[in-house]
């Protein structure tokens, strides 16, 4: 496996496409909150997620390392990359199969599927492999999607 250091605890976020404008902005705040829990992130997605990403945090505070996505899926499916934690956004089909592809990729990683947008509830209808959901009916507004991401990782003050 390919880590920086074995002992780090290792988090994936995959990002999908960017045409949800809340999926920047929550990304962002779960990659900071990742890295002060002590993981080493990796934020995957196409070229034009990851350079909203980039643009946003231009210290790089929060978005550190990037890959592109297919890159990084090849790279799981040969082994040469590993992580212990798996976070999906998906707010339409494509993010959906991406998660499923994580689930077999990832079998014994923690694996949290965010699921967002304006069909969210009937997009994670399609979610029927093992996994955390966090479901919200987000687009423009973060604030239900970040309780929910603080639920589920124990953020909760």
């Amino acid at each position: 496996m390919t880590t920086d250091v074995q002992d780090e605890k290792q988090a994936l976020l995959v990002f999908g496409c960017p045409e949800v404008p809340v999926q920047a902005a929550i990304g962002l705040y779960l990659a900071g909150r990742l890295g002060e829990d002590g993981y080493d992130v990796l934020s995957a997605g196409n070229p034009s997620v990851l350079g909203l990403l980039r643009v946003s945090d231009i210290q790089k505070h929060y978005i550190g390392k990037t890959i592109d996505l297919d890159r990084c899926i090849g790279e799981l499916a040969e082994k040469k990359r590993d992580a212990s934690l798996c976070v999906i956004f998906a707010h339409n089909d494509a993010g959906i199969s991406y998660a499923a592809s994580m689930r077999y990729l990832l079998p014994e990683a923690r694996l949290v599927v965010i699921v967002f947008g304006r069909n969210a509830e009937e997009l994670a209808g399609g979610v029927d492999f093992p996994c955390e959901k966090i479901v919200e009916k987000a687009v423009h507004n973060p604030g239900k999607l970040r309780k929910g991401i603080d639920g589920v990782f124990g953020w909760r003050a």
